[in-house]
């Protein structure tokens, strides 16, 4: 995840994570000085966040059902989560959350469909997938904003682009593990999974592949 979370959260935020998962972001936030409450429906997911975060407060709910007062929260953030939600209702029940001046800050990673080997990469993952391949023009403001249902709200887009460094194993491990692949045939998977490390080996003799990514951030508040 993006680290610049200065742009997002100052000190001393009572903030609420829609959709905690493992903590990942949760962490983040609280290094920014954010009083964290997390909250998470699935039971693996709470297992493992309780694990990594022992004492930050989680609570198990739905984003689309805050189990929160009213007017109780800075600021609300769902991360890579939003998705998940119904926006006629995770909507409404973020601004009953927040306070009069409070914010909701959604984020998603997207690929940077500019690095060609990405962009390559991306094609033949939804060839064998059978699904169209996304395309590479991203939406305007207006339409990422009214595609997250945030139509009608003051909202601020940036994109944030970063980069990481993973083993080889790591990066076919990420990719396999994305539902499309799941439902597939296994040893159909496999022969994909190894025809990519020979190309990835060309581009990437050392076995450490630079993943690069853009974080769509829209961060929005009331009119």
């Amino acid at each position: 995840m993006c680290a610049r979370w200065d742009r997002l959260v100052g000190p001393a935020v009572v903030e609420a994570e829609g959709r905690a998962g493992t903590g990942i972001a949760t962490s983040l936030l609280r290094e920014r000085g954010a009083d964290v409450v997390a909250v998470e429906p699935g039971d693996a997911m709470a297992v493992e966040f309780r694990r990594v975060l022992p004492d930050v407060p989680i609570v198990r709910g739905d984003g689309n059902a805050l189990p929160l007062a009213d007017a109780s929260h800075d600021l609300i953030t769902y991360a890579q989560s939003w998705q998940w939600t119904d926006t006629g209702r995770s909507v409404t029940e973020s601004l009953r959350v927040l306070r009069t001046d409070g914010t909701l800050a959604i984020w998603w990673n997207t690929t940077a469909f500019d690095v060609l080997w990405i962009r390559a990469q991306h094609e033949r993952m939804a060839h064998h997938c059978g699904v169209p391949a996304r395309s590479a023009v991203r939406p305007n403001d207006s339409e990422a904003i009214r595609l997250a249902g945030l139509t009608g709200l003051r909202v601020v887009r940036r994109q944030i682009r970063w980069q990481r460094t993973v083993p080889l194993d790591t990066h076919l491990a990420n990719i396999s593990s994305r539902s499309a692949f799941l439902v597939l045939d296994q040893t159909t998977n496999r022969a994909f999974l190894a025809e990519e490390r020979g190309r990835l080996r060309e581009t990437f003799p050392d076995e450490m592949v630079a993943e690069i990514y853009v974080v769509d951030v829209l961060v929005a508040a009331r009119p």
